[in-house]
């Protein structure tokens, strides 16, 4: 039998909404609609035009003809959120992450809660743009705005109250809040007090691949061929995108991670239950929900927006260079020339990204990339050996052996990088899906609808569907050297 999904994938630069069709246990994917989403820039501050995100994704929906979707779902990145009351479907417009209104409050809110008593409490990483924070920042700076604020839902979360009309937190995504205990999978009250946040902001927590409910008839009724969204459920899959990403990892047993690669880099393995000791907390990694009860133990480490930026920059200075082209020239320059450490808090924030990168080398006594390729190739070097250091902490901490490293992803993609990768950890690289996302959103849906039975029947499906790219490890002895050199950085 056939079945028709659609998937609202809302990534930190862009959005897509993509048509997924199940049939004969293969998955295959269309995309009907391409969007920039991006910050903007808004009397001083760095936000989300969720309006005109939205608009997008109507219009996108709008697209779709000649199928009847059985389900919906929108999946966003982590940590920001929207607030708004039953009658204003929006306060104000959402803070980005990459905003610098925690920075000032950060080390005073660690030492007031308790770094430490936090994290027994959440079993998160701690970062200064995790949800925490920011509603203490939102506190601190706009406190009648959060007392006018009824509820409280993630970016995810609220594009699929918006299309149901259902406010909803599902645990993926509340679990990256830091305001979300993974043993309990409910919120952390005793943290959210002590915060001095008020409780009755937090909506229920349901499991990932949930039924929310109808799409709202005003919505179908308003596209074109409305009549063939009548029977289209919005259903809350992992609404956190990495979620989505790691349930279509194609793996099977225990030997192998996970990495999400895109403007930021998520390694991880799924484990059965929370990993939450001293140990843990020192080296700073997280337990995030996953689909039907894992856990996703990881770390959030620096990705391709370091690239992402660097980009940007050179387009204003009139060099414009495409993604492609940069893999190209950077495979051509020089090998583990330059060397930076893309988790240094230097490279966080936007703009004058090849500048911090030229002066993190100048203060370290490392070559400066002279040309784009050159930066390039800096910066893929430099996450392999930073996708090193996590994967032995990781070894460390589980005590699993690892055999393979999965990369999901856009960061799939790049093959040079995904080379350096397996160069770099000495794991065989398995590349693919690159539409992980969107893939997981959809095949959630099936399982959520009955139309797949489990998770390892959606895995089944997608190494079905997709033929992952293989990268064995090469050069050993230059990369081990490398790697003494990158723990030098630090």
């Amino acid at each position: 039998m056939k079945h028709h999904y659609v998937a609202c994938d809302l990534g930190a630069e862009s959005g897509r909404v993509m048509l997924g069709t199940l049939e004969n246990g293969r998955l295959h994917l269309e995309e009907i609609h391409r969007f920039p989403t991006g910050g903007t820039r808004w009397f001083g501050s760095l936000r989300w035009n969720l309006p005109r995100i939205y608009e997008e994704l109507l219009a996108g929906l709008g697209k779709i003809r000649d199928v009847s979707p059985a389900g919906v779902s929108v999946d966003s990145w982590g940590v920001d959120y929207a607030l708004f009351r039953r009658d204003v479907p929006l306060l104000s417009l959402p803070f980005h992450y990459r905003d610098g209104r925690t920075e000032a409050l950060y080390g005073e809110a660690l030492e007031r809660l308790g770094r430490e008593a936090i994290f027994r409490e959440t079993g998160i990483q701690s970062m200064n743009i995790n949800t925490l924070f920011q509603l203490l920042a939102e506190a601190a700076k706009s406190p009648e705005l959060l007392a006018l604020a009824e509820r409280f839902l993630n970016i995810g979360d609220y594009f699929n109250y918006l299309l149901s009309g259902v406010a909803r937190a599902e645990e993926s995504l509340a679990s990256t809040t830091q305001l979300y205990d993974p043993r309990t999978r409910q919120w952390a009250c005793g943290l959210i007090a002590k915060a001095g946040l008020a409780e009755s902001i937090f909506p229920e927590i349901v499991p990932s691949a949930t039924v929310l409910g109808p799409l709202l008839p005003g919505i179908g009724a308003a596209l074109p061929a409305g009549d063939q969204w009548s029977q289209t459920k919005v259903i809350a899959t992992c609404s956190h995108d990495t979620g989505c990403a790691v349930a279509a990892v194609p793996a099977t047993g225990e030997q192998w991670a996970y990495l999400s690669s895109g403007t930021w880099s998520l390694v991880g393995v799924e484990l059965p239950e929370p990993l939450m000791n001293e140990a843990v907390e020192r080296a700073n990694f997280t337990n995030e929900a996953g689909v039907a009860g894992t856990t996703r133990f990881l770390k959030n480490t620096a990705g391709l927006w370091i690239l992402q930026e660097c980009r940007r920059a050179w387009k204003q200075q009139g060099e414009s260079l495409d993604y492609a082209a940069l893999a190209q020239q950077a495979g051509e320059a020089e090998p583990l020339r330059s060397l930076i450490n893309p988790g240094d808090p230097c490279f966080l924030r936007p703009d004058g990204m090849p500048e911090r990168i030229a002066q993190y080398c100048r203060e370290r006594g490392e070559p400066v990339p002279e040309t784009p390729g050159a930066f390039a190739r800096c910066i893929f070097e430099s996450l392999a050996l930073l996708y090193r250091e996590t994967l032995g902490q990781i070894t460390t901490l589980t005590g699993r052996r690892l055999r393979t490293l999965h990369i999901v992803g856009g960061g799939s993609r790049n093959a040079l990088l995904n080379q350096f990768s397996a160069n770099a950890t000495g794991l065989t690289v398995l590349a693919g899906p690159a539409e992980a996302t969107a893939t997981g959103n959809l095949l959630i849906q099936a399982l959520a609808l009955g139309h797949l039975p489990s998770l390892a029947a959606l895995r089944q499906v997608v190494a079905d569907s997709v033929t992952p790219a293989r990268f064995e490890p090469q050069e050993a002895p230059l990369w081990d050297a490398a790697y003494e050199r990158f723990l030098n950085l630090h």
